[in-house]
């Protein structure tokens, strides 16, 4: 059965992994120590599940021998009791194994930087965004994460046609990795008289940050230029070179950061922006490299791909995805979107498993 032999594998590695955390030398190696520590505690909890599983399969086992093989009614009828209470318990707990069985990436810890820009739909799109981004300000509130704006394009409408924000806190990547893509929004603009539905776009990137020891980025490959701050926000703002702008030359990559009055503080923030972004780059390399082993458990995370609909006549949000769909949208564009995440971890944990266990039997 690939499960158990799953679970052995596990088992085995837990033995190894036991004996590498003794070694009183591994402190000395920080990251190795973090990796180690993690891969421990990991494979602790899958071998707690296979005691587990192992005793409700012995359990069985011994149920149907004491039904074939007992004379007493009585205990028969309790040994039958016994036996469907554990065969309903069973496919319940693998179900819990399988879920686990699939290890825990080291960038689902991370904080991320997320940005969010219209798409099509003009001023409705922009509106978009900031209802957007209020979304996950609201639902970084309810898990006590911390917001920050990183930059913010503001329309005249009072929407944002681009908006990057940092979120960090426990889980961040974790919980957001699979919300990169389009986002469509159909609705009666505040702005249409005659009552109209119309149907908009807002593109979603969802960036691990990197830190500065992962991602290395040479003084001669980046070219800083300073410029006067454009649009609104107070009467210093056209006045001094306060603007950065980080050209990657490499990659061609542009991070423009306007939004502090400090041209220190909006250069320290374009370096966050544009190590995520090369940091994303590597790991969408890495992902592709993988590719004909492994597919992209949901989706491709592309923002060309259209991954989600807020249908507001009909209150209803689906995720194209998954086929998932749930309403009371007012409470989901307010951060109740648990549900839906949720249900985007478990797909991608099966298909991940499932991959899993077709390269072991191949």
């Amino acid at each position: 059965m690939d499960l158990l032999k799953k679970l052995e594998e596990c088992g085995s590695r837990f033995k190894v992994v036991s004996e590498i955390v003794l070694d009183p030398t591994l402190v000395k190696d920080p990251k190795k120590y973090k990796d180690t520590m993690r891969e421990h505690g990991y494979l602790s909890e899958i071998c707690s599940l296979y005691d587990e599983y192992q005793k409700l399969l012995t359990g069985i086992t011994d149920a149907k021998e004491l039904i074939t093989n007992e004379d007493d009614v009585d205990m028969k009828e309790m040994a039958r009791e016994e036996l469907k209470e554990l065969e309903e318990n069973q496919p319940i707990l693998e179900e819990k194994i399988k879920l686990k069985l699939v290890p825990p990436d080291p960038l689902d810890e991370k904080n991320i930087i997320l940005e969010l820009r219209s798409a099509a739909g003009g001023d409705e799109a922009s509106l978009f965004v900031r209802d957007l981004w209020e979304m996950y300000c609201h639902l970084a509130e309810r898990k006590g994460w911390k917001c920050e704006t990183m930059e913010a394009q503001e329309t005249e409408v009072g929407g944002f046609n681009k908006i990057v924000t940092s979120i960090s806190g426990k889980f961040v990547y974790g919980t957001l990795r699979w919300e990169s893509g389009v986002h469509r929004v159909q609705r009666v603009p505040l702005t249409e008289g005659q009552g109209r539905l119309q149907t908009s776009t807002v593109t979603v990137a969802v960036l691990p940050e990197a830190e500065e020891t992962e991602i290395e980025i040479k003084d001669s490959d980046v070219r800083v230029d300073v410029m006067r701050a454009g649009g609104p926000g107070g009467q210093c703002v056209n006045t001094t070179d306060s603007a950065v702008r980080l050209t990657h030359i490499p990659t061609g990559i542009v991070v423009i950061q306007q939004d502090e009055k400090s041209q220190i503080k909006n250069k320290a923030k374009a370096f966050r922006v544009l190590r995520a972004r090369l940091f994303d780059l590597e790991e969408t390399k890495k992902q592709s490299e993988r590719a004909d082993a492994r597919k992209s458990m949901v989706g491709s995370g592309a923002r060309s791909e259209k991954i989600r609909t807020y249908n507001f006549p009909q209150d209803r949000v689906t995720d194209h995805r998954i086929n998932y769909s749930q309403h009371n949208l007012p409470g989901f564009m307010m951060g109740n979107m648990d549900d839906m995440l949720d249900a985007l971890n478990v797909y991608a944990k099966e298909e991940q498993l499932k991959a899993d266990i077709s390269t072991l039997g191949e």
